[in-house]
């Protein structure tokens, strides 16, 4: 089946990979590209049918709504919000990631390159597995550490990787959209800065039939509720405040016999080329967002969006 190019490169990640892997060959690196091949094609299973996932996916039946999580690398992503909002909030919730970390670092193994990117990728579907969140691509290219987003967005093509945005859009029809970083520079890199620029032109572009109207021939528009920020505090840079929207991710799942910072523990120790285990926790954890176009939620992530069907 002939596929077209938003499909192959940010939609089903199975495509995704193949795809990926394809451009990898062209760099000779045929043997090992067959062994990460071969390992994959075995690896395909029956998705899992204990009890708690099917009591999980009963509930998902009654629950409408759709979130889309943007930022830049393979673990920008935040697992603790991905997972409430997928598994406690039962709405359907992805990541899209920009790039594929092929410019980072690798602490297990001699992989860089293409090579580390697939490795990465592998990563960020296993934690999918684990949060219960899908996971999306672009084609932009990690290429290390950048000081802002015009370096950023020149080397990745702005219009092309927007395009992808759009059709990501388009095709997934988020109510809600997060970004993990602001326009303004707090999140230090020209990636982050970058995916945040993306995300708010994105959720423009993919409402104006002129904007990439090629996509026209197998999506629709699609207009976005809003475009949240998912303000954070880490380390030296607190961009939270009491005014902003917030919620409490940090409940437990007594079906999952979890709460959502151990399902986020689990599913984040998945970034091992990254170093990035972490430590389960429970209690009370606030997720604070500002939002940036769109209507400003007041009592609900999902305020004015149809959740139930009624009506």
């Amino acid at each position: 089946m002939k596929i077209n190019q938003y499909e192959a490169m940010t939609f089903a990640p199975l495509q995704t990979n193949f795809s990926f892997i394809y451009l990898a060959m062209k760099r000779s690196q045929l043997f090992a590209i067959f062994l990460l091949l071969c390992s994959a094609a075995f690896a395909q299973t029956a998705p899992p049918a204990d009890l708690a996932t099917i009591q999980q996916s009963f509930k998902k039946l009654n629950v409408l709504g759709s979130v889309l999580y943007m930022a830049a690398h393979p673990d920008d992503e935040n697992t603790r919000l991905l997972a409430y909002l997928a598994q406690e909030k039962h709405y359907r919730t992805g990541y899209l990631a920009l790039t594929r970390g092929d410019g980072g670092q690798n602490l297990i193994g001699t992989e860089q390159g293409e090579l580390l990117g697939l490795v990465r990728t592998r990563e960020l579907l296993a934690a999918r597995r684990v949060d219960g969140a899908e996971q999306f691509f672009s084609r932009a290219n990690d290429f290390g550490f950048s000081k802002g987003p015009e370096e950023t967005l020149r080397i990745w093509d702005h219009e092309k990787v927007l395009g992808d945005a759009v059709w990501v859009i388009r095709k997934f029809r988020p109510d809600v959209i997060i970004c993990r970083f602001p326009t303004t520079g707090e999140g230090g890199h020209g990636h982050h800065t970058s995916s945040a620029i993306i995300a708010e032109e994105a959720f423009k572009a993919a409402a104006d039939p002129k904007r990439f109207p090629e996509q026209l021939r197998y999506v629709q528009t699609w207009q976005v509720k809003r475009l949240l920020w998912n303000t954070f505090n880490f380390g030296s840079t607190n961009t939270t405040a009491p005014n902003q929207f917030k919620i409490d991710v940090g409940v437990y799942n007594p079906i999952l016999g979890k709460g959502y910072g151990e399902i986020a523990a689990d599913s984040r120790s998945n970034h091992k080329t990254q170093g990035f285990g972490s430590a389960k926790q429970r209690g009370s954890s606030f997720e604070y967002f500002k939002t940036i176009p769109g209507d400003a939620p007041v009592n609900d992530l999902m305020d004015g969006v149809n959740t139930t069907g009624a009506g």
